[in-house]
Order: C-alpha cells, then sequence, then structure tokens
C-alpha cells in the first residue's frame, strides 16, 4: 500500500506544511508525521485525511501517486473529490401518488431547520408540496422564499422556484442560485465558480449594499439553479 508516502506526497503537492495539514484533520502534528512514515490512522481520521487531500481512500492506499505525470495527477486531483461527491448526494425527494416527483416548499421559517434536515426523507415528506406541470418532468425542483432584499428587484418574501444541481461543476458564472452552506444555511445569491482554481464559490448580492463573499466548497451541501419567482 501506498498511504503513506502518498499522503506525505499530496501535502507537499498543495504546498502545506505538517502543521498546516494537522490542524486542519484536528490531530497533532507529531500524530500525522506518524502517518507519513508508518503508523496508519484510524478509520474517521483516514476519512479526514482524504476529504482534505481530495482523493478517495481507495486511491490513496492503493495507487502511487508520486508516478503520474503532472497532467494525471492534475486531472485526479481536480475531478476525483467532484465525481465521489455527486455519488454521494442522495437528494430526500417526495412524489404523488402515481410516482411523479412533488415540489417541496420551503419558507423563510423551515430555512432554519432545512440546513439539519435536508437530507432527512422524513423532514422532506413533512414540508409543503405541490406540482406545476409546465416545468419539466425529468429535472428535480423545489421551492424557497427568499429572506431579506440582498437579490433585488427578486423581494423579500417572493417565492422562487428552483432546479436541483447535481454537478457543482456546472455551476455558470453570473447565474442565479439558492447554495445550502453549512456556515450560512440556505442562501440566494449571485454566483460564480471558482471551483477548479481554488475550490471555492464567489458569492455575490444584486444588491451593491451587500459585500460578495467566498464560499469553501467542502462547506456545500446543496445547490439549486433559479428558475422563476412566484410573486413579486
Amino acid at each position: 500500500m501506498y498511504l503513506h508516502s502518498n499522503i506525505k506526497f499530496l501535502r507537499k503537492k498543495k504546498g502545506l506544511t505538517q502543521l498546516e495539514l494537522a490542524e486542519r484533520l484536528l490531530i497533532s502534528r507529531s500524530k500525522l508525521a506518524g502517518y507519513e512514515l508508518n503508523i496508519n490512522p484510524p478509520l474517521e481520521t483516514l476519512a479526514r485525511i482524504s476529504d482534505q487531500l481530495g482523493v478517495s481512500i481507495d486511491i490513496l492506499l492503493r495507487e502511487d501517486l508520486s508516478s503520474y505525470s503532472e497532467y494525471k495527477l492534475r486531472e485526479l486531483l481536480e475531478t476525483d473529490k467532484f465525481l465521489r461527491g455527486r455519488k454521494l448526494r442522495i437528494l430526500s425527494t417526495t412524489v404523488d401518488a402515481d410516482g411523479r416527483e412533488l415540489i417541496e416548499v420551503v419558507s423563510q421559517k423551515a430555512k432554519a431547520s432545512y440546513l439539519a434536515g435536508f437530507a432527512d426523507p422524513e423532514y422532506i415528506s413533512e414540508l409543503p408540496r405541490f406540482s406545476l406541470p409546465f416545468l419539466p418532468m425529468d429535472k428535480k425542483h423545489r421551492v424557497f422564499q427568499v429572506d431579506g432584499d440582498s437579490m433585488l428587484p427578486i423581494p423579500d418574501g417572493a417565492w422562487i422556484v428552483c432546479e436541483y444541481v447535481d454537478d457543482w461543476m456546472s455551476i455558470k458564472n453570473g447565474d442565479r442560485y439558492v447554495i445550502v452552506t453549512e456556515q450560512d444555511g440556505v442562501t440566494f445569491k449571485i454566483a460564480y465558480n471558482r471551483i477548479q482554481s481554488d475550490q471555492k464559490l464567489l458569492l455575490c448580492s444584486s444588491n451593491p449594499i451587500y459585500p460578495p463573499f467566498d464560499v469553501e466548497i467542502e462547506q456545500v451541501r446543496e445547490v439549486w439553479r433559479y428558475r422563476l419567482v412566484m410573486s413579486e
């Protein structure tokens, strides 16, 4: 297995010191030094190492990454994390008696609990829901209520219909999205895709009094593309 050498190799590739990576992993520098030599980390720590280095556990164990060409390595680091993420994104949804997907409604009040419940089928089933027959049947939609005046002319309290985005690499610069993150919860913003270069999204408001801010892609839990507003 190549685990120990791969940890050291990828850490250096990312320009991190042992102390910097150890802090991200919530372990001591001496423990990380041991993992880079010959000590096998516990499974929980191995999973965090995999997330921080951006490659799957299987690749960390089985592949000699130091033998990869620069092109192959760059391609791996840019895609493996997000391919794995798409496979792990299981969207909870609801259907009618005929098996057709319904559109769940997330109100301003529900936003407070949405971050904790978005992946829980029971929580999703308790949201209000309806159908809009004119929307594409091959796409998943959800309605969110706008909170605040940061996205004028769409006002506070408006209801927006959004389409689920499975492939985050497809986020288009300048389009409007509902982004669900660990830090900010449910946020409606104009997005700029910096995933490939910086592992981030830049989120901006249409109202200039609100400054733009970056979101680490690791903090993102769901992405929904704005389709239309139901009320103004």
